[in-house]
């Protein structure tokens, strides 16, 4: 059996796995799992993965989740370039190091504006003003430290080579839009609009109220996200 991906490309992190893939050659079968429709919450998925999150890779009998381990074991599997994931140990602790703030500080602000702007008035739930300003002076805060601690000079985040990695959009900081144009480039444009399309529609769609609402039984778990925003 081959390799199965089941992703949805509103998420960053099964947009770095696709994009990832498609860029190496790598053969997938891609399972689109919408959390917007509730599939997370199937039976089915349930079985794939118990914490019903996505990523996940299916590899056979083996299933990994976790976007920095799956793009680790894709880079290994398949013996990618190895600017993807260097052989170097300390080249090798530089992507280590970038995956493990991007976890922590890229994925935990950026992924906000979704629930905020698209999610939450879906399903009728109210975030305060206080909270999603709290988030746009984070995302400040997170720019700059991106800028000032892991691009610095570089061309690309931890060298002069592209890893793998997911990005955003950036506005106003000249030197991570330049990185961004870079990065773009050498992925070429045809797969960066495959891969940001559905959330670039998305927030279209939110904007002219077009989004389907979710299904009921998938509130709950959307409404406890949203009350864990600081």
């Amino acid at each position: 059996m081959g390799l199965e991906l089941y992703l949805d490309l509103l998420s960053q992190p099964c947009r770095a796995v696709y994009i990832f893939a498609k860029k190496n050659g790598i053969p997938f079968k891609l399972c689109i799992t919408e959390v917007l429709k509730g599939q997370l919450l199937s039976k089915e998925f349930f079985q794939i993965n118990r914490l019903q999150k996505v990523p996940v890779l299916k590899d056979g009998d083996f299933i990994l989740t976790e976007s920095s381990a799956i793009l680790i074991y894709l880079s290994s599997k398949y013996q990618t370039a190895d600017h993807w994931y260097p052989s170097d140990l300390r080249a090798r602790a530089r992507v280590h190091e970038y995956l493990g703030w991007h976890a922590d500080c890229i994925r935990g602000t950026f992924g906000v504006p979704l629930w905020t702007q698209v999610i939450a008035p879906l399903i009728g739930a109210h975030v305060p003003e206080e909270k999603v300003e709290r988030n746009r002076t984070a995302m400040d805060r997170v720019l700059q430290q991106l800028e000032d601690k892991f691009l610095e000079a570089q061309a690309f985040l931890t060298g002069q080579q592209p890893v793998a990695v997911g990005y955003d959009l950036f506005e106003g900081r000249p030197r991570l839009a330049a990185w961004r144009e870079r990065v773009e480039a050498f992925l070429g444009s045809e797969l960066f609009q495959e891969t940001h399309g559905p959330i670039l529609n998305i927030l279209e769609q939110a904007v002219n109220q077009q989004v389907p609402k979710p299904p009921a039984e998938v509130h709950p778990c959307m409404l406890l996200r949203i009350s864990r925003i600081p």
